[in-house]
């Protein structure tokens, strides 16, 4: 029970160490994750997504704004002016300008509208006569009586069969400050859709314009937030409704907001020239999936090592347990089995015994006066007359035989297969051999003699009773002078 206890005390350690090795392992992947995936947040709040932000606002002023500085030159040509001035004359003139702009300035569509004359003018020509009655006119009237100097507006282009055009609308005033007309260039929305794109492409972000009422104005190919595509209010999208009413003080920053279980990090940043909102979007997952991938590997190493200790500790213990019960089996001066192991082999060679059925002799020795030689020489000396008897017991033994040492100078010895004439001839083998034999100590040659009592197995003896006769019988031959051995005959034997 003491070992049984010392070893389930054993497996208990070695469980909790792999325990705290699992946990330690899974605690430090977690806080390395959770400490990265905060890092790379930060990072993509406040400096990742504005960096974005500010490089496609660069880009922005660079493609998109260039427009409206052109438009913004023509209302200030003194060409354009003069010739409206002095009463359009010569409309050829104002084609050849038009037309010079859009081939110098790779602009789409370039425009003037005289507001005396309400004369449409392109570079293919005068293209029509606007109208306040006609709806697609509005736009031109609508120019016409706001106070802020140009407007951008998409609308279909008449002169470029009603494409989609992205038009700056630029008013003109003469030199003393009265307006006169409109003019502008203009973009495809296929074209700005591109561009969008190529900065989606380029950066990994999505890219997207929302004007001051909340609505998606210009979206690339896969369209705004959720998918949703220009001219969606996103008052109509739950992810983005509380962020539509921070919009319109107008107010830029770094927001985070989730759609369908997905988190997004968002980069709102207000373009005045364009009055309108440029939307850095970038996805959670993308962002977080490097260091996912980090966590799972971390994890996959960390069961891997905790596994391998989990082997070495187990072979470890297996190769303790063996130890200790080589230990609790066998005597640590001579090596031979002790009265445990003993026991268990014992057990098993009386049981094949009896089933087979076979003779089996038992012999229990005692060394003759070993008290006198410790007392004599010491113990060392006897410790070596021990030592050097197991051997020579050995030496007169098959490896089959079961020989322990019983106690002291008491040795027992279980012969397999051999009968009680055959056993108390190897007894007697084994008496002459110590007879004749000098154990050497120190310079001194000792000289031993050993009493051996035999017995055999009959069919209903169990070990206490085959060792029992066998002690009798020990004694005996200490009783008629030692040195002997002596046969306790039981009542029945197997041949």
């Amino acid at each position: 029970m003491p070992l049984r206890s010392a070893l389930y005390s054993q497996r208990s350690l070695v469980m909790t160490v792999v325990i705290l090795l699992g946990a330690g392992f899974l605690a430090t992947s977690l806080l390395s994750y959770y400490a990265s995936r905060t890092s790379i947040r930060d990072n993509i709040v406040n400096t990742e997504l504005p960096l974005t932000s500010d490089t496609v606002y660069s880009e922005i002023q660079k493609d998109l704004v260039r427009p409206i500085l052109i438009s913004s030159m023509m209302s200030r040509d003194t060409f354009m002016r003069d010739w409206v001035v002095n009463g359009e004359k010569d409309t050829d003139q104002m084609t050849r300008y038009l037309d010079e702009v859009m081939t110098h300035y790779g602009a789409y569509t370039a425009f003037f509208v005289s507001n005396s004359t309400h004369t449409y003018y392109h570079a293919k020509g005068v293209l029509k006569q606007v109208r306040i009655d006609e709806p697609r006119d509005a736009w031109y009237f609508r120019v016409r009586d706001m106070k802020d100097p140009y407007e951008i507006n998409v609308d279909p282009d008449l002169a470029n069969k009603d494409n989609m055009t992205f038009f700056i609308n630029y008013k003109v005033y003469d030199y003393h400050g009265r307006f006169i007309g409109a003019a502008g260039v203009g973009l495809t929305v296929d074209a700005v859709i591109k561009l969008i794109d190529k900065y989606q492409q380029r950066y990994q972000r999505s890219v997207y314009f929302v004007d001051t009422f909340g609505r998606l104005v210009l979206t690339g190919a896969e369209g705004g937030p959720e998918g949703a595509r220009a001219g969606k209010s996103l008052n109509d999208l739950d992810s983005m409704r509380n962020l539509v009413s921070q919009l319109p003080k107008p107010h830029s920053g770094s927001y985070e907001y989730s759609a369908h279980g997905q988190g997004h990090f968002l980069n709102v940043r207000f373009i005045p020239e364009l009055n309108w909102y440029l939307f850095v979007d970038k996805r959670e997952d993308g962002a977080l999936s490097e260091i996912r991938q980090s966590l799972y590997l971390n994890l996959l190493i960390c069961l891997l090592v905790t596994l391998i200790v989990l082997a070495l500790l187990n072979r470890v213990i297996r190769r303790f347990q063996e130890k200790i019960h080589a230990q609790a089996t066998l005597d640590s001066l001579t090596e031979l089995p002790n009265r445990r192991g003993f026991d268990l082999l014992a057990v098993q060679a009386l049981h094949e015994a009896q089933r087979e059925p076979k003779p089996l002799t038992a012999l229990l020795l005692d060394l003759d006066h070993f008290k006198a030689l410790n007392d004599t020489y010491g113990h060392m000396a006897g410790d070596q007359v021990l030592i050097g008897f197991a051997r020579d017991l050995q030496s007169c033994l098959r490896h089959s035989d079961i020989v322990c040492r019983w106690g002291g100078e008491e040795f027992i010895v279980l012969l397999k297969d051999t009968d009680g004439a055959t056993g108390q001839k190897i007894a007697e083998k084994i008496r002459r051999h110590v007879e004749q034999h000098e154990y050497a100590y120190n310079g001194h040659a000792l000289n031993l003699t050993v009493s051996i009592g035999a017995t055999t197995l009959q069919r209903d003896d169990t070990l206490h009773s085959l060792l029992s006769r066998a002690d009798h019988a020990m004694y005996r031959a200490k009783q008629t002078g030692r040195n002997r051995t002596c046969m306790e005959m039981p009542h029945s034997t197997y041949a």
